[in-house]
């Protein structure tokens, strides 16, 4: 593997790891009445996981990136 690839790579996952908390976030907040009643720490650690997550599973492979072999 080379730097370029692997910079490519931390790139995308990133990308991906960010949306994916974002996402998270975002669908953990409903679950409170008012927005005075969200678990705030709650979300941001489900959230956080849910970037790790990501991170894993994008070490499988990433679409985006090109393998150069």
């Amino acid at each position: 593997m080379n730097k370029e690839y692997i910079a490519q790579w931390w790139k995308a996952a990133a990308v991906r790891c960010v949306k994916t908390m974002a996402q998270t976030a975002i669908a953990a907040i409903p679950v409170a009445v008012s927005i005075d009643e969200v678990a705030w720490l709650h979300v941001i650690g489900t959230a956080a996981l849910a970037g790790v997550l990501s991170i894993l599973t994008s070490v499988a492979g990433l679409p985006e990136v090109e393998r150069e072999d």
